[in-house]
This record gives structure tokens, sequence and C-alpha cells, in this order.
């Protein structure tokens, strides 16, 4: 049966290929530029697919195919894997949705690679011996792949565990009322729509908890006032408009709803924010109790649209954390799916109102 893929799972291959055919991966900035005097040679990269594990090592200028016994395989020439990655790229470009390379999968098969997907329970996309040129050290570390040649990838991805839940204080409505305003179900701006609603009738928003146990405790685990910041981002995004992360930090930061001493000019706001985005990239999902350990220890691999590959290594820190918290923004996911963005009478007799957390990355 042929592989069929979108672009995004094409693009795992498409890495494997480019660097492989390139034998090093440059830095990136935080503007997603490459920093021509920083990369990292590429030693080996390892790869688990259902009929085994297997190694392609770079050797000179040919890629080696090997067992973990190091029993030789294939070798082939390193520029041929460069071709092949071109004429990939060439194919993810010309598709969209679900789409078959049948020449591409030949080569493939050639080179015991037969998955899309290597084999992952975690956030690593592909496992990679590096060598820092500074440390002299060789390293084998997991990365996370984002690729821009589909849509802009997520980072935190949305379900009903990160719906965050709201009261709404200062009036009582009528079943008849909740109905209303349940019902504005217009093309764009539903939740806003709906939260103007239930402003013009003299309510507010105030936050109550985050709804899903495992989520809520992800955050507190990162950070105790990190729920309480998420739900301010929220409520910011909906009474401005602005969506991408450090502007609505930035307005969170002048406003200061958790009444933190900013008298040092400390960066409250912007430290915590960066700490979540970096362990949802690498380790943290929503609706699975965390330890704290990160699955992809060495950071991202970004695909841009040209396709070149950028590497944001986790030695540089700094840099992922910037590169990410400049390229972040809200969504708002699909009100009909994660059951959010409506009016809930409780047993008690208070009003409810979810707002959902989703993060994307241009």
């Amino acid at each position: 049966m042929a592989l069929a893929g979108n672009k995004g799972e094409w693009s795992e291959i498409y890495t494997l290929l480019k660097l492989l055919g390139e034998g090093k991966v440059y830095a990136g900035d935080q503007n997603l530029n490459k920093i021509q005097d920083l990369f990292y040679p590429i030693i080996m990269i390892l790869r688990q697919e259902k009929e085994g594990s297997f190694n392609y090592k770079l050797q000179d200028t040919d890629v080696v195919i090997q067992t973990p016994e190091r029993e030789e395989l294939l070798r082939i020439p390193a520029a041929v894997f460069l071709v092949e990655a071109e004429q990939l790229l060439k194919a993810i470009n010309e598709n969209d949705g679900a789409f078959v390379i049948p020449q591409i999968e030949k080569f493939m098969h050639r080179i015991y690679c037969h998955s899309l997907k290597a084999k992952s329970s975690d956030k690593t996309d592909i496992r990679i011996i590096l060598h820092d040129r500074r440390t002299k050290i060789n390293s084998e570390m997991g990365f996370s792949i984002k690729s821009q040649l589909g849509g802009d990838s997520t980072l935190l991805n949305a379900s009903k565990a990160t719906n965050f839940n709201f009261k709404i204080e200062g009036i009582s409505l009528s079943d008849e009322e909740i109905a209303t305003i349940n019902s504005l179900n217009p093309k764009r701006n539903k939740v806003i729509d709906r939260v103007n609603a239930i402003k013009k009738k003299g309510g507010r928003l105030v936050f109550d908890k985050v709804e899903n146990t495992t989520f809520r405790n992800n955050l507190i685990l990162l950070d105790g006032d990190l729920s309480g910041i998420i739900a301010n981002l929220l409520l910011e995004q909906l009474n401005s408009g602005v969506s991408t992360l450090q502007e609505l930090v930035e307005k969170l930061t002048e406003n200061n709803p958790l009444q933190y001493d900013l008298a040092q000019d400390s960066p409250f706001y912007e430290y915590k924010i960066k700490h979540l985005l970096t362990s949802a990239a690498l380790g943290m999902m929503p609706a699975t109790a965390w330890s704290g350990r990160f699955d992809a220890n060495g950071g991202y691999l970004v695909v841009k649209k040209d396709g070149e590959i950028l590497c944001y290594h986790f030695y540089d820190r700094n840099r992922l954390e910037d590169y990410l918290f400049s390229n972040a923004y809200l969504e708002r996911s699909s009100t009909s799916r994660h059951e959010y963005a409506s009016i809930i009478k409780e047993g008690d007799g208070t009003l409810s109102f979810k707002l959902n957390f989703q993060v994307r990355l241009k």
C-alpha cells in the first residue's frame, strides 16, 4: 500500500534526506535567519522502524546505512540524498491534503525507510548524533520537527483538556437569555460576539479554574501562577484583538493583573510564558501527567518555506525561547469539537463560560 501523508508528515522525510545530504545543520535566530558561523556537524541519524532500527552514518562523502550492531547494509553518496530531498520539496509544494509520492517512496524503501513518521511515543520526531564544535563532544539528542511547508504548526494542541473555566459575575440570566446568547453563531468571531453579549448585559468573566485536572497540575508543576496568567492572556485577546503572545505579554506587563512588584523591571510574565512554551515544545502535553522531563531534549528543527532547515538547540536555550516567544500566537479552536464558548448554568445556579487555549507558530 502506497504511503500517503500531508505536508507536515512528508516534511519529516524531507528533513531526514536533507540533513543526510548536507551533513550539518545551521542554527537560527529568533527571526528564522541562519546564523552563518554557528552550525552542528551531523555524525549519525538514528531511526526506528517497525522492521527494526537503522543508523544513517555520515562517512566522508557517503551515507552508510547500518544496523545498530554496525553491520553495513548500504552505502550511498550523500549528494544523492540532496537530489532526492529537492525532488521531495518540489512534490510537497505542488500537493495538498494527503498525497503519495511514488518516486520518493521507492527511494525510501531502498534506504530501509518504510514509514513517514519514525516510531515514537513522545515529542521526538528525529534522533541525531551531533558534534558540538565548542565542547568537542558528540551527543545523541531528540528533536521535534516543525514545518512551514504547510499551514502554521501547532505548539500546544487544543482539546477539551485546554479549556479554561470562567464564572460570569455581575448578572443573572434567564434560560431564554442564555439560549439566545448561545445561539449567536456568525461565521467569524463567534466567541467575541457571545462575550460581548454577556458584557452588554453587565456581566464579566472571572477566572475560576483550568477544567482538566491533569493540565492544571502540569501548569502548577511549571509555575503556580501560570493558570492565572494564561486566563488573563485569553481575556486580553478578547478585549484587544491581539493574538501574538509577545504583544499580549507586553499588555499583561503593562496592566499587571497578578500585581507583581515591577519596580526593578523584572520580566515576570515574559519569563513564565517562555518557560511554558519551551516545556510545551519539548515535553509537556496537556492531557498527560508530566514529570518535568523533556522528550525532545535536543530542541527544535524548523523547515522553512524555502526548504532550509534551522536548528534551535536546547544548549542555546535563550535562542530557542526567543524564537518560540517571537513566533507564537493564540488561535481559537473549534467550538463544536472542544465544548467551549457557551454559557452553562451549573447545579448551584452559577453561570460558567469556557475559553480554550491553543498556541500556534507563525
